[in-house]
């Protein structure tokens, strides 16, 4: 028996109902194991004697090899028959991937994994395939459970059996970290922008004074740091006692729930995993001076931190690309690389990173390839390009309700949008809809308001849009795989990968 020869007796009895994928058929001790399509939604299909009574599904039907009788089972895309495949194909299990040059692919609908392995196969890169925030899970209406399972069938159907990380993003609460850990994800990003201090240039002298007495281990701390130089790249660095007082501050007890959050992962994640910190949600960059004293404080508390996420100067907002002064970045990223390999040689993490191309070759450059990129909302924005080009009733009908929703989505963004400046939908024809994934105003305004978009119901809680964006783009997955492996592959090329 083999795989092309099972694969055509199953298109001989199955075929006008089930289109196999080609790329997912493995072998396992004369069963085999392929996913389809059906007519609404995607299966498993289980060959063999002893292998198909171990998923949960239905038999279907036998095959005859020979003078041999296989069973065939059509299986449910579930968390269990997931777990199944997992003990069968450790490739399947996501790792954590150190230093090694990264790229995170969100996928807020969780069906853009063939088309982000599809780009990032052909690229010197680690990919991080399960990515996505708490607060994007929760505005999708999705679970860390099913984030997880969404991108490694992605990984079945296309057979694909690189290392590939699976990062539980921006974490803010403990308990979200428990669960992550339980599901089996690889990377954690910390968020403790609820511990970091951004409030300090309202505050008068005195107060900055009693927050700082009211600390414990400041005096250790002064100890450490008051006065202490660092030399980087020429640069000349001091911890002077009012720097070294705002910067601890600000980032200290972000600092020690970071520490806290690493403690934990220790004691309850045993197989290892990549820990990186985020302190790129604030209102001012990170100060050379500041990056020091994080990632010091980090080492000094034994946190083996691999990516840390730093607010670089200019404006990283969501799916467009870098505003700011290109010289002024490429300067104060020079030292921020130079700092992070002179103190340990961690990986500068790079959020909100989706089309930010006039950025990506200094990135690459000036990390010299130690570096991670984080993109989730462009992939979105995708999908709802090959709707405006397939249907575009369905796009009218949700793009009018996101300018209606806009003003209460943006309130967790911090964005410059101006709705006023996107064209009346009614005065663009059918065909020139996707040119509204084009222009940045309405690129944000669609990247902003997708919770709204995918959770709006109607008065019998019926959804109003998801139902038919899914259907939509199932009907037609193929180009919805290109646009976005197009797409992403812009992002790698520009870095270099």
């Amino acid at each position: 028996m083999n795989a092309k020869g099972i694969l055509e007796d199953f298109k001989k009895k199955f075929g006008k109902r089930y289109s196999p994928y080609s790329r997912s058929v493995r072998e396992v001790n004369q069963n085999f194991l392929f996913m389809v399509k059906g007519e609404k939604r995607k299966y498993l299909i289980i060959i063999g004697k002893s292998l198909p009574g171990e998923f949960r599904g239905s038999v279907i039907g036998r095959i005859k090899r020979g003078n041999t009788h296989l069973f065939l089972k059509l299986a449910e895309l579930s968390h269990e028959n997931m777990e199944k495949l997992r003990q069968i194909f450790p490739w399947l299990s996501p790792s954590p991937l150190g230093l090694k040059a990264s790229f995170g692919t969100g996928d807020r609908l969780g069906i853009a994994t063939p088309g982000h392995i599809r780009a990032l196969r052909n690229h010197r890169v680690s990919p991080v395939l399960a990515q996505q925030s708490i607060r994007e899970i929760s505005r999708t209406k999705r679970t860390l459970e099913e984030v997880m399972d969404s991108a490694l069938w992605g990984c079945f159907q296309e057979g694909y059996e690189g290392p590939f990380g699976a990062d539980a993003d921006h974490l803010k609460k403990m308990d979200d970290l428990k669960k992550a850990v339980r599901i089996g994800y690889s990377m954690f990003t910390i968020d403790p922008s609820d511990f970091v201090r951004a409030d300090l240039a309202a505050r008068d002298k005195t107060e900055i004074d009693e927050i700082y007495q009211s600390m414990e281990g400041v005096s250790e701390l002064e100890r450490l740091y008051l006065e202490k130089n660092y030399s980087i790249k020429g640069n000349e660095l001091q911890f002077e006692r009012e720097l070294l007082k705002n910067i601890i501050v600000t980032y200290l007890p972000a600092i020690r729930y970071a520490i806290e959050c690493y403690r934990y992962l220790k004691d309850y994640k045993k197989e290892g995993f990549d820990f990186e910190v985020s302190v790129d949600e604030t209102p001012f960059p990170t100060s050379p001076l500041a990056h020091i004293f994080i990632a010091e404080e980090l080492h000094r508390n034994q946190v083996d931190f691999q990516n840390l996420a730093l607010r670089f100067v200019g404006d990283f907002q969501k799916g467009i690309d870098y505003i700011g002064n290109l010289d002024e970045f490429e300067r104060e990223l020079y030292l921020h690389a130079a700092i992070a390999r002179d103190l340990g040689g961690y990986k500068l993490s790079l959020h909100s990173g989706s089309d930010k191309f006039s950025i990506y070759p200094i990135f690459k450059e000036k990390t010299r390839g130690v570096f991670h990129v984080k993109t989730a909302g462009t992939s979105w924005l995708e999908a709802v390009r090959v709707i405006a080009r397939k249907d575009p009733s369905l796009y009218r009908r949700f793009h009018q309700f996101a300018l209606k929703s806009f003003e209460k989505d943006k309130s967790s963004y911090h964005v410059t949008t101006d709705i006023s400046r996107i064209p009346d939908l009614k005065t663009i024809s059918d065909e020139k809809l996707e040119t509204f994934l084009d222009k940045e105003d309405s690129r944000q305004l669609l990247h902003l308001t997708y919770g709204s978009i995918l959770s709006k119901r109607d008065e019998e809680g019926n959804f109003l849009y998801r139902d038919e964006i899914y259907r939509d783009l199932f009907q037609y997955e193929e180009e919805h795989y290109s646009t976005v492996s197009s797409h992403i592959d812009k992002h790698l090329c520009l870095l270099g990968l």
